[in-house]
């Protein structure tokens, strides 16, 4: 019987779908063959992911409880069970995060010469260096704040590191004048440096200490008159969603604004905190921000795993790191004088980080900006960093008197301030900036430019999978298409006046755009496999994003299962899919692969009886993107580029070291689709191929091999 979403128990929930993904990421920290200062990294990236994951998935359930919603989920949870199988698991994890530090990395890193000191343990000299940075850098930073009768509970900083010290007023101090406390909150200035303090320490070796035990080690300064009696770190997470309440009538710009203050006060929804923290100080905590058992994290030593990145950017010791894998150039554009001249000529496709995100896209729109014949250069901005590169040369542009047009998405959360920043700094400089439409986020990437040439008017046309922000684009794993064909260019103009000006397309020729048609679109393309497969003809799908939660998608793909089309999936995060489940799914083979670079690209591939189509997309397979952002999805129509992309997919659904098989309950079943496969790395083997393709034989000789079994 046909069902038009899947049951309860044919859907794994999100969240704790979310969870498994970042247990993948735990396993790459675990795992010996990598670097040891890399499974530092990925350590520190459990935790980064964790703080996110409170401070607007789990602030979202409890929002739920709040408001007394009682109501099962498409998985068959109400929001009070998810919490607690949320919170089992998350404590699971910790536990397991906490071990794999302090009793493997730990002593791995004290092997390699890299210590983090206890400041009671240190050398004379390097006491005289600590007690100085203490009384130059970091008392005139500290502000102790009492909790008493005339001091209320201090407002503590999200993810902040504060102590809380217990303090025993000496006599004389009791008979004084001033009041005297015993108990105190201190903020721990971090902004000032990295958390991980370095310390003198002999030649070949690597002493730090934490800042918090900095400030630990020298409270007898700061509190003249007391004895401390202890000292423990807490870290308080808040909701910080910013559930954007938008009026027509006001100004998105000040509305995003308002919101950013409103998550600095947002409710506190974990309290991580030091063992041995007295059980009069936790139940006071405890009742002032309202916590419940479940909210609550103690932790052994180290409070803030994320903190970790910190350690590992202050040591340059290449031994304990990846091989470097310099982005390379892309071969049409390497020698050309003129990036327009080659783009007319044929499309060009790019992947980053194996190809130059600096040398195609940011040189794309520098040569824009000065180019006399461009007159016109519109694009979207979802994510930039404070020194944007893409967004100066928008105002070079425009202070050159051409008509730029930039669509800053100020909600792209964790970024508001920074697209905030540019959105003002574009305006004064004449840019027409546009702060995305009221009731749907602009996460599409597409940038068009408008030149003047001897035959007239072309149009140039950038479409991506990744966003326009170089510090991402070495990190992430993302494709883009540069184009010069009239259908695009046409497409991207009608695309840019509905964003500015709410006109309405007569139509487009090759974009596919959510929520309009994109989700219609993926549907009918799901469709037509499901009847090559029925009229006995052969049917495939190879679908690769970082999320699939869309339950209309999910029961899509349950039918051409039981069909009979094979279906590949490529999931680097999210799977609410079951794969692999006699009589529903046992035609889904689900793929997540977890290694040094993020798998970022959105590839929807479609065998379609011999004609196959292959779409590059902005939006994963979630009702967020299909139904409430603007996306956009684009055909490869050349035949050679599409070919490329899916020997890309392919290399990925063989790989044995990083890919890891999902089994129906999102447990990692086993590494690669095929035990007799060979070794392969496919990212690696992906940089070796970009490597041989850009001809630059001198980093292949410096190089070397990259991995014996890839």
């Amino acid at each position: 019987m046909f069902h038009p979403i899947p049951r309860p128990e044919e859907l794994l929930n999100r969240e704790l779908s979310w969870l498994d993904f970042n247990a993948r990421v735990m396993e790459e920290a675990e795992d010996s063959t990598v670097p040891l200062l890399e499974r530092v990294k990925f350590l520190s990236i459990v935790s980064s992911n964790w703080d996110e994951f409170f401070m607007v998935r789990v602030a979202g359930i409890w929002r739920q409880i709040d408001a007394g919603i009682n109501q099962p989920g498409p998985d068959g949870l109400t929001p009070r069970q998810l919490l607690e199988r949320v919170s089992s698991r998350i404590h699971a994890y910790s536990a397991r995060q906490h071990e794999l530090f302090h009793a493997i990395l730990e002593p791995q890193l004290e092997a390699a010469g890299i210590r983090i000191l206890d400041p009671r343990h240190l050398d004379e000299a390097q006491g005289a260096f600590l007690l100085d940075y203490f009384e130059r850098s970091l008392l005139p930073l500290i502000t102790p704040l009492a909790v008493d009768t005339g001091h209320p509970f201090p407002r503590l900083g999200n993810r902040a590191l504060v102590l809380v010290v217990e303090l025993e007023p000496d006599e004389d101090l009791l008979d004084g004048d001033l009041p005297a406390s015993e108990l105190s909150f201190i903020h721990v200035p971090t902004g000032l440096a990295s958390r991980f303090l370095r310390v003198p320490s002999a030649p070949g070796t690597h002493a730090f200490v934490m800042l918090e035990d900095v400030v630990r080690h020298h409270l007898s300064r700061l509190f003249l008159g007391y004895t401390v009696k202890s000292c423990h770190a807490i870290r308080v997470t808040r909701d910080s969603d910013l559930p954007v309440e938008e009026d027509p009538s006001e100004d998105l710009l000040k509305t995003v604004e308002e919101s950013l203050r409103d998550r600095r006060r947002g409710a506190v929804v974990r309290l991580q905190y030091e063992h041995g923290l007295s059980a009069k100080v936790l139940d006071m905590l405890i009742e002032e921000m309202e916590l419940s058992p479940e909210d609550l994290y103690p932790s052994l030593g180290l409070t803030a795993f994320s903190d970790l990145m910190q350690l590992c950017s202050q040591l340059d010791l290449p031994h304990l790191k990846d091989t470097p894998l310099p982005p390379l150039p892309v071969p049409q554009l390497d020698q050309a004088g003129s990036l327009f001249d080659v783009i007319a000529r044929n499309d060009i496709l790019l992947h980053h980080p194996y190809q130059s995100f600096d040398d195609s896209v940011v040189r794309f729109v520098r040569e824009a900006a000065e180019d006399p014949k461009v007159l016109a250069i519109k694009m979207t901005l979802y994510r930039v960093t404070a020194s944007s590169p893409v967004a100066a040369a928008l105002e070079r542009a425009a202070e050159r008197g051409k008509q730029v047009a930039a669509i800053v998405e100020l909600r792209a959360r964790f970024d508001e301030a920074a697209n905030i920043a540019w959105a003002r700094r574009l305006e004064k400089t004449g840019v027409h900036v546009v702060y995305g439409l009221p009731n749907h986020k602009i996460h599409c990437k597409a940038c068009l430019v408008v030149r003047q040439e001897a035959g007239g008017i072309k149009r140039y046309c950038h479409l991506g999978t990744g966003n326009y922000n170089e510090r991402t684009s070495r990190l992430y794993s993302d494709l883009g298409l540069f184009t010069a064909r009239p259908e695009f260019g046409e497409d991207l103009s009608n695309l840019f006046n509905m964003l500015t000006g709410y006109t309405r397309p007569p139509r487009f020729n090759q974009i596919l755009l959510a929520p309009q048609y994109l989700k219609k679109a993926l549907k009918e393309r799901i469709q037509r496999e499901i009847g090559h497969a029925r009229k006995g003809r052969s049917a495939r799908m190879v679908l690769k994003m970082n999320a699939l939660v869309d339950p209309q998608l999910i029961q899509l793909l349950y039918e051409a299962s039981r069909e009979g089309v094979k279906v590949d999936l490529i999931v680097r995060g999210t799977c609410c899919l079951r794969p692999g489940v006699p009589g529903l799914s046992e035609n889904i083979r689900a793929l997540s692969i977890l290694d040094r670079f993020l798998e970022h690209a959105r590839v929807y591939h479609f065998a379609n009886d011999g004609r196959p189509e292959t779409l590059l997309s902005s939006a994963d397979l979630m009702p967020r993107n299909l139904d409430r952002r603007v996306e956009l999805a684009f055909p490869l129509v050349d035949p050679i580029l599409a070919a490329q992309v899916m020997e890309m997919v392919e290399l990925q659904l063989h790989d044995t070291l990083k890919g890891r098989v999902l089994g129906p309950d999102g447990e990692v079943l086993r590494r690669g689709l095929d035990f007799q496969d060979p070794p392969l790395r496919s990212q690696l083997r992906i940089y070796e191929h970009t490597l041989l393709a850009s001809g630059v034989g001198a980093l292949t000789q410096k190089l070397g091999p990259l991995d014996p079994d890839i």
